[in-house]
């Protein structure tokens, strides 16, 4: 029941063989892996307004030079990690740039930002599409949070579908928001042109004196603008998931991405900014923008409907990018080797439901408050884009290779703004991303946690030519029973035919039941020695543990290996092994951690 239920959500099974056509063209790829990017346009204005408003509705004017500084950003990312795509083409994007060129510390920070960045990237766009659609439908505002979980976990059975099935899909809501966008800016342009629209309010002309303005609040608001850049490294880390050659085609989508994104944030903080809309909490500024063009009509619910679409299914991009970061972690021993696995539709489905359940845990946490999360988000995302930059440029200082000066001035330019930012984060929103001093360390502690485990268990593994392995002598069996049934005789005829040292083990709570049961055994089975054990605490495993201890201790003197053979019965109908086994499962649980001592369990399938 529970594997037909599986096919109905997921699919059926694909082959392996079939992997080459899991791969993403440059379209299908800007709408699942720029979905992120694109998204922010519907945030990014917002929370620049958000800090200005802080001081008066005539400091709204600063939203544009911010915006100009957030595009000439942009611009210096774009070219940045567009070299990071030819230079790694397998992948990994800033994790890998960074362990490789500056070390294994700054790689681990990378990976462990980025890893939270995805699981932020899930929570924000989800968080901020359910803005969008109780913006439109207002009613829904107390049902915010359960909308969201809903809403993830949609995303994620979407995901462990297959790549090119989700990025099908997603196709077509990334580019009918941006067709909504481009005409809401379209015509929002055309009737200012034609004096056909009056501003909701006077907006301050640019360059009007403020008072009260600081260049800290300067500051503090151009590191909310960068939000809007949030999703720009996802292109780098899915190379893998790109048709031949993916290196140049991931490299076209990512130039493409970053020039939508540059149109859409242009555009709609420049209607904002002569609309003179100023931030709600009941209704985002691109909400205002469209009401005000089209007013509320079926333009207006065709842009809130593609972007609370889009938001919601921007979270993909960390869908995308997740389960192959955690694969490349995973691969290096930095992370569980379920990572490596891929699933049954050739996604690695442990990634994207590790991913589906650290967002929903996040959206409760938060209570779905977008603002809450998108300090922490742009951090996340500006912490791999410094180090990754810093990577490249050690990389060309020591590589050298023809044409590297305007190689290294990219990145230059482009490290020097990403740390800017960075800085500019920490130093005005602290008390919002304070916290990242304590994760990311312990994530990093994780990380080296794990690969030690994994080298010490790699060595306790190895086999060396040198090594005399000790001759197993022979096998002791030990055999709970719990009466004289046709489960226990199967197990004692199956331990007869391996080797004759064996012990039935009966574990009494009364005396008398104790005499009566030796007298039975040994009409029954005479030949094979019955220990029995009285418990004065109603303990099976106390007495058990204690006997098998001292036959182990005999046995190993001797080079005999121990065997606790457990037997157990299998209903027909699964629900009926709940009624049954509670003792042997109990008793296997406890002994399968003993050292030296071998747990098996024998199977006696029921008929009926």
């Amino acid at each position: 029941m529970l594997s037909s239920f599986k096919r109905v959500l997921i699919g059926r099974p694909l082959k392996s063989t079939a992997l080459g056509e899991q791969k993403l063209g440059i379209l299908k790829a800007l709408a699942i892996l720029s979905s992120d990017a694109l998204s922010s346009v519907a945030y990014g204005t917002e929370q620049i307004l958000i800090v200005l408003a802080t001081i008066s509705v005539v400091a709204f004017w600063y939203s544009v030079p911010i915006a100009i500084g957030v595009l000439f950003l942009l611009a210096a990312l774009i070219l940045s990690y567009r070299q990071i795509i030819f230079s790694y083409p397998h992948g990994g994007g800033a994790y890998v740039v960074s362990k490789e060129n500056i070390g294994e510390k700054a790689g681990l920070i990378a990976g462990g930002s980025l890893l939270v960045d995805y699981i932020l990237t899930v929570a924000v766009s989800v968080t901020a599409g359910t803005d969008a659609i109780t913006s439109a439908f207002p009613t829904l505002h107390a049902h915010s949070v359960s909308i969201a979980c809903v809403l993830v976990i949609l995303i994620t059975i979407l995901n462990l579908r297959g790549l090119t099935e989700s990025a099908s899909i997603l196709a077509y809501p990334v580019y009918l928001f941006v067709i909504a966008l481009f005409l809401l800016i379209g015509v929002g342009i055309f009737r200012i042109l034609t004096g056909n629209i009056s501003p909701v309010a006077p907006h301050a002309p640019i360059g009007a004196p403020v008072q009260g303005i600081t260049l800290f609040l300067l500051l503090r608001a151009f590191a909310s603008g960068c939000s809007a850049l949030t999703g720009v490294e996802a292109i780098s880390n899915a190379i893998p998931t790109f048709k031949d050659p993916a290196p140049k085609n991931a490299a076209k989508t990512l130039v493409l991405m970053g020039s939508l994104l540059a149109l859409l944030f242009s555009g709609i903080t420049f209607l904002a900014y002569y609309y003179g809309i100023a931030p709600k909490a009941d209704e985002t500024v691109v909400s205002q923008i469209a009401r005000e063009t089209f007013g509320r009509n079926y333009l207006y619910f065709f842009v809130q409907g593609t972007t609370a679409l889009i938001l919601v299914l921007a979270a993909n991009t960390g869908y995308s990018a997740f389960p192959l970061l955690s694969f490349a972690l995973a691969k290096d021993k930095y992370m569980p080797r379920m990572f490596t696995i891929r699933g049954d539709r050739l996604g690695y489905s442990n990634g994207i439901v590790s991913l589906g359940v650290a967002s929903i845990i996040l959206i409760i946490a938060s209570g779905g408050q977008t603002e809450h999360l998108i300090p922490l988000y742009a951090v996340g995302v500006f912490i791999p884009f410094t180090l990754s930059q810093t990577g490249m440029i050690i990389k060309w200082l020591r590589e050298k290779p023809a044409g590297y000066v305007a190689k290294l001035s990219a990145n230059l330019i482009g490290a020097l703004i990403t740390l800017t930012v960075l800085i500019i984060f920490f130093v005005t929103k602290l008390s919002q991303v304070w916290f990242v001093f304590i994760f990311l360390p312990l994530i990093v502690i994780m990380f080296r946690r794990i690969h030690s485990h994994y080298d010490a268990v790699g060595e306790q593994l190895r086999i060396y030519p040198d090594d005399v392995a000790a001759q197993v002598q022979g096998n002791v069996i030990i055999v709970p029973v719990a009466g004289i049934t046709k489960v226990v005789e199967n197990s004692i005829n199956y331990a007869k035919s391996l080797t004759d040292q064996i012990f039935a083990v009966y574990v009494s709570f009364d005396r008398e039941d104790e005499k009566r049961f030796e007298e039975k055994w040994e009409k029954w089975q005479p030949d094979v020695r019955l220990v029995t054990l009285h418990s004065h605490y109603r303990s099976i495993l106390h007495p058990l543990s204690k006997f098998i201890d001292t036959v182990e201790h005999k046995a190993s003197e001797n080079n005999y290996r121990v065997t606790v053979l457990i037997p157990q019965f299998i209903t027909k109908k699964s629900w009926h092994n709940i009624l049954h086994n509670q003792s042997s499962f109990l008793i296997r649980a406890y002994l399968i951690f003993k050292k030296k001592v071998i747990v098996a369990t024998l199977p006696y399938h029921f008929k009926k």
